[in-house]
């Protein structure tokens, strides 16, 4: 069975919460952070329903989880303050994921900020050397995330994470969680050619390292060195393409994990589309929307056929307008998927009031092609 889910929170009541929003979305794994990305306060282990989120996973059939370590860590630093701290805080990190259960912590290897990429990747080196070194009671691994090249961000090539991997001693608890915005944002090509992108990450650091893969269109066209996360084919990438890569025979048993951005018109009404992106993604889609979501989504077809709206055509040129012509994006900032939804609305396909969450859910759907509605 695919392993798919999503980013979920922690707060409240720790693993118990994160475990049920997961299942609400239908999801078979998920990721955590163990607090707030943004700081150090952190909450005791003891208070986080560590128990009662297992025995709910056990129920959901969820066995593996991801953890990802706080935005705040920066192994790259030249400053000495900020580099003890990104060591000392990862190393607590890793205990606290270690006590959670969980085998692998994502982590940002880091930014070189006034000084070079040589000089970044070998005080990356150095940080992960101690942090392994400091916590050799634990069984859980760092997976060094690629990178989109935004800034002076480290791990934009999969050379560059060779190179920190090559000089870490205990380099056996370090792998990779591969990120599909990322890599395309750095310049490789997911959607053409992902048979020749695996290849070559087999080839220069190794497919083996592999532990875990976040799912996420982009924003930006391929090399743009961007990071700026779509729903699941409402960007450059398409649902097709990131259909392969969840799919790929090379990528099987890892647990995929989305962090597309929650969508709506209110920033305090907006929602995930988690649920449907898993559905589509796992195959199920049918079985978790049944009948009337699907008649509805050949009503869409219908209504943006006649207007001779075709999603990738429309999405790319959407995205294209934006980013090349200044004057068109100030009088209309709206993405595609705002203008999309703006179009059901005006138009009115459905023969019910269906909620905005529910529009877009179908509009995700409508993304994955008419081949959805032949195989349900």
């Amino acid at each position: 069975m695919l392993k798919i889910g999503s980013h979920v929170s922690f707060s409240d009541k720790g693993l118990q919460t994160a475990a049920q929003e997961a299942t609400s979305y239908g999801s078979s794994t998920f990721m955590i952070y163990t607090g707030a990305p943004q700081n150090t306060r952190r909450k005791p282990i003891d208070t986080l329903y560590i128990e009662e989120g297992k025995a709910l996973m056990e129920q959901a059939g969820i066995n593996e989880i991801v953890v990802h370590a706080p935005y705040i860590i920066n192994l790259g630093s030249y400053k000495e303050d900020t580099f003890e701290l990104a060591v000392s805080f990862l190393q607590e990190e890793i205990r606290r994921t270690n006590q959670i259960g969980v085998r692998n912590i994502v982590l940002h290897p880091g930014a070189y900020t006034d000084k070079d990429a040589e000089y970044g990747i070998n005080r990356i080196a150095e940080g992960l050397n101690e942090v392994l070194s400091g916590t050799k009671e634990t069984n859980v691994n760092i997976a060094l995330e690629t990178m989109a090249g935004k800034g002076t961000e480290i791990g934009r090539s999969f050379e560059e994470i060779a190179a920190i991997i090559d000089k870490v001693q205990d380099n056996h608890r370090l792998t990779v969680c591969m990120d599909t915005c990322h890599m395309h944002d750095a310049g490789y090509d997911l959607v053409s050619d992902l048979d020749g992108v695996l290849t070559e990450f087999d080839r220069v650091v190794g497919l083996d390292r592999v532990a875990v893969v976040h799912v996420n269109d982009s924003k930006n066209p391929r090399g743009a060195a961007k990071d700026r996360h779509a729903p699941i084919g409402a960007g450059w990438l398409g649902h097709e393409a990131i259909q392969n890569v969840v799919n790929h025979e090379l990528l099987k048993g890892r647990p995929f994990i989305l962090e597309t951005p929650w969508i709506g018109k209110e920033d305090k009404k907006e929602r995930p589309m988690y649920e449907a992106e898993i559905a589509l993604l796992s195959g199920n889609a049918y079985d978790r929307f049944g009948d009337p979501f699907f008649e509805d989504l050949e009503r869409l077809h219908h209504f943006f056929g006649k207007q001779e709206i075709d999603p990738r055509t429309f999405v790319l040129s959407t995205w294209d307008l934006l980013k090349n012509d200044a004057k068109a994006k100030k009088a209309d900032p709206r993405e595609p998927m705002e203008r999309l939804y703006d179009l059901v609305v005006e138009g009115n396909p459905f023969p019910s009031l269906l909620t905005e969450e529910q529009i877009n859910q179908r509009i995700t759907a409508w993304f994955a092609g008419k081949q959805l509605l032949a195989n349900a």
